[in-house]
């Protein structure tokens, strides 16, 4: 199987994860190839390696499992005490050298505690942090948050963490260890931070340092200027053989209507397909990578969610976010012109996996335990600033409505863009458009102030 290129840094850094048995948080600002390093990683390590996400959609764009299911805890509050675990979930953890957790940033501190003490607990090794596994996180803080707890969950975040990030989690403090039994004193899991900071997505300097000054929040009355009066135009009309430009909403009802509308606008009748689903794929739409039911018309602007794997040899047709046009629907295959060039799109399939130890070889085999078929397409005149996550565009309406109203989400939306030559706005920005969270402020202060050493400790 062919690898990602890896740049001098991201080389460096995939040697410090595969040599060593440090604990390592790798992040770094939108398009500086985090997961072109974890699938690296993935890929072509030596170690018997999990691979994990937060959440459905994000543990099947690394070909992993989501936590929950991998380590079996429960959903909400894990608080204290001692886990529920089956053998064969204690098999599985005990198998693993090092456990890899993309998007960590939308993991809260008392998940991470609970990962910690479900590995001491299985592994039988309590007074070690993690059991002895190695750790190693992928994600931006500046980018993704965690779901804010509610009612007694937040008051149990608030007597008990610093904040609800998993930074501030009890493992990397060095308190009292999460069974209530061991105490480590002052000697927390020692975590080494590395940021990439070579950024593949744009090259233009003037650019990067503006989505720098919105990363951190602090965008100056200049920068301000020169964002608006760029955006400041009325995006051209459509033009064949020309990459169409797709608008970036902030809320899920924005995009479906602006989506709607552009499809009912087009001639004909709508064509639908509907995925066919195998195995325990869960359910609902959150837990689905594309459309359980895809309604398409000839001259719909669609949007592809993987990346081209049938053009063997030769470069990709397609990659995820590329946004192309229906030219054609028949057949059970769909034809898309991307860039005055016609493709002919066949159903993709969603493979969901799930670890298991197979004792012949005293190793982690990773079976698939459900399919999830389905053109890899999505109505793109318009998706959410969420969804765009991972994705590179040309040009792009970024459009806030009433406002940003996560931390992060400007930056997200304005960091798509290649360039700002693509920047296009539905209204000007507004300073409270540009948020930061306070605690990601703090922790990265932090990590900034310790560059010039190894560790972030106690």
């Amino acid at each position: 199987m062919s690898t990602p290129s890896l740049s001098a840094e991201q080389e460096a850094l995939f040697r410090l994860i595969e040599d060593t048995r440090e604990h390592v948080f790798v992040t770094g600002r939108a398009g500086t190839g985090k997961s072109t390093l974890l699938q690296h990683l993935a890929w072509n390590t030596s170690k018997q390696i999990a691979v994990c996400a937060p959440t459905g959609v994000a543990a099947l764009n690394v070909e992993g499992q989501t936590i929950h299911s991998l380590f079996r805890l429960p959903i909400g509050l894990i608080a204290g005490g001692e886990l529920d675990q089956s053998d064969a979930t204690r098999k599985i953890l005990n198998a693993i050298d090092t456990l890899v957790i993309d998007e960590i940033s939308m993991v809260n501190a008392d998940l991470m505690d609970g990962i910690d003490r479900a590995l001491r607990q299985a592994r039988g090794r309590r007074a070690e942090p993690f059991g002895g596994v190695q750790i190693v996180m992928f994600g931006d803080p500046y980018q993704l948050a965690p779901v804010p707890p509610r009612g007694d969950e937040m008051r149990y975040i608030r007597d008990h963490y610093r904040s609800f990030w998993f930074f501030d989690a009890k493992v990397w403090a060095g308190e009292v260890a999460a069974d209530g039994l061991v105490d480590l004193g002052r000697h927390g899991a020692q975590l080494h931070i590395r940021e990439l900071v070579d950024i593949h997505r744009q090259s233009d300097p003037r650019f990067k340092a503006m989505l720098n000054a919105v990363r951190y929040g602090r965008v100056t009355a200049d920068i301000a200027q020169v964002l608006n009066d760029t955006g400041a135009r009325r995006p051209p009309e459509p033009v064949e053989g020309e990459t169409p430009i797709i608008t970036l909403a902030t809320r899920n009802d924005i995009v479906t209507s602006i989506n709607r509308r552009h499809l009912e606008a087009l001639p004909g009748r709508a064509q639908t397909a509907t995925a066919e689903i195998s195995g325990d794929f869960g359910r609902g739409d959150a837990a689905y990578p594309a459309d359980l039911d895809l309604q398409l018309k000839v001259g719909a602007q669609v949007m592809f969610l993987r990346n081209d794997s049938a053009n063997f040899g030769e470069p990709p047709r397609w990659v995820n976010g590329t946004i192309g046009t229906v030219t054609r629907i028949a057949g059970g295959t769909v034809r898309v012109e991307v860039d005055g060039e016609t493709h002919e799109v066949e159903p993709a399939v969603w493979e969901r996996f799930r670890y298991a130890y197979d004792a012949t070889s005293k190793s982690l085999s990773r079976d698939i335990v459900a399919e999830f078929t389905q053109f890899p397409l999505r109505l793109a005149w318009a998706v959410t600033i969420h969804k765009s996550q991972g994705k590179t565009y040309e040009r792009a309406v970024v459009d806030l409505g009433s406002g940003a109203f996560a931390p992060g989400q400007t930056y997200v939306a304005l960091s798509r863009l290649t360039s700002l030559d693509g920047l296009y706005l539905s209204r000007p920005l507004r300073p409270s458009d540009i948020r930061v969270d306070p605690d990601v402020q703090r922790f990265m202060a932090g990590v900034r102030a310790a560059a010039s050493t190894p560790t972030l400790g106690p």
